[in-house]
């Protein structure tokens, strides 16, 4: 579909990049040309997943160790890599979320939400944004975000509330940075189903024919999602700048994907929170 060496000479970030969506884009940047770094907390899987990258197409890869809610950790990040070399995209893909009833959360339990999804992006953006903006670098912030922005979702109200933030973000610094060569683009997915995000959103006794009521009658594959990752990072959408792609086939245009939860019983909500607090 795309040229072999659309993302040729491009440093990439992606946070949360050692597993699912993060991976699958990852996988696709490098394939296209880019000099991959993923970032995120468990180093042991990150390092396996740089390893499988260089060991598939040769490319550079590098991984860090990097808990994105701690801004000064984040700014230490971006030193390092910037010693090598500016950073020419960045990718704010980590993200946290369970469905849980909204009065039953904790303060913790929010901010455990919060701090990667909202705080963790920020931090990034921000970081990337002035190093830039300093040496006059042109970039690109790609943040992958949710329908939940467009519809609101029952059940995950901190990270709908995380990820409008971030498109309000995107838009905002589309006309602050613009004038930079900063250009903010994002992506909401409907359905790219991943073991760790159907754990957390679709435990047992959840409606299971959901992925057929999709107007397309499917889930998202991750390839899809990658490919437009691309897409939106190179060249080639330079013109594209503020804007929030929806890509779930519809699904949004039926409903927020949180109807079901509003026939559980409180039974069924105590036998979540108890496995929730168990893993």
């Amino acid at each position: 579909m795309f040229e072999k060496g659309l993302l040729a000479g491009k440093r990439i970030l992606v946070t949360g990049g050692g597993s699912g969506l993060g991976a699958a884009m990852g996988r696709r940047f490098v394939e296209l040309g880019a000099e991959l770094i993923i970032c995120g907390r468990r180093l042991e899987l990150l390092e396996a997943t740089a390893a499988q990258l260089r060991g598939d197409f040769a490319g550079k890869v590098n991984a860090i160790r990097c808990d994105i809610r701690d801004g000064a950790a984040v700014d230490a990040m971006l030193d390092a890599i910037w010693r090598d070399a500016p950073l020419d995209v960045l990718v704010n893909n980590a993200a946290a979320t369970f469905i849980a009833q909204t009065e039953q959360l904790s303060f913790r339990a929010a901010d455990a939400i919060l701090a990667p999804t909202l705080h963790g992006a920020m931090y990034c953006t921000l970081g990337a944004g002035k190093r830039w903006i300093e040496a006059g670098h042109k970039g690109v912030v790609l943040s992958i975000l949710s329908t939940s922005t467009i519809t609101g979702r029952a059940f995950t109200v901190p990270s709908a509330m995380a990820k409008s933030a971030i498109l309000a973000m995107t838009r905002s610094l589309a006309v602050e940075w613009g004038p930079k060569g900063i250009r903010t683009v994002a992506i909401a997915p409907g359905a790219f189903p991943t073991p760790g995000a159907s754990g957390q959103l679709r435990p047992e006794g959840r409606d299971e024919g959901w992925a057929s009521r999709n107007p397309l009658g499917r889930v998202g594959e991750h390839g899809e999602l990658a490919n437009l990752a691309s897409f939106l990072i190179s060249e080639s959408a330079g013109y594209i700048n503020g804007e929030m792609v929806v890509q779930d086939g519809g699904a949004h245009l039926r409903g927020s994907g949180a109807e079901d939860l509003l026939q559980w019983s409180d039974a069924q909500w105590e036998q979540q929170r108890t496995a929730r607090s168990k893993s």
